[in-house]
């Protein structure tokens, strides 16, 4: 699966910047992305959930 990188990250086989992309394993991939270093590259789609912000409410006084 093919990567774009957040983060930083270097290996004995890569030394990769923030914008980076590069192929990983589908499992490594997939544990990179859970873990916020990285998101899928252009032309895979990964759902993801946002929760939306509480509406602000103030209290008038």
């Amino acid at each position: 699966m093919k990567i774009k990188m957040l983060t930083g990250l270097s290996g004995s086989e890569y030394n990769l910047t923030p914008g980076d992309e590069r192929d990983f394993p589908n499992e490594e991939a997939k544990r990179l992305i859970d873990a916020g270093f990285a998101v899928a590259a252009s032309g895979e789609k990964r759902e993801t959930a946002v929760k939306k912000p509480a509406a602000e409410t103030r209290a008038k006084g």
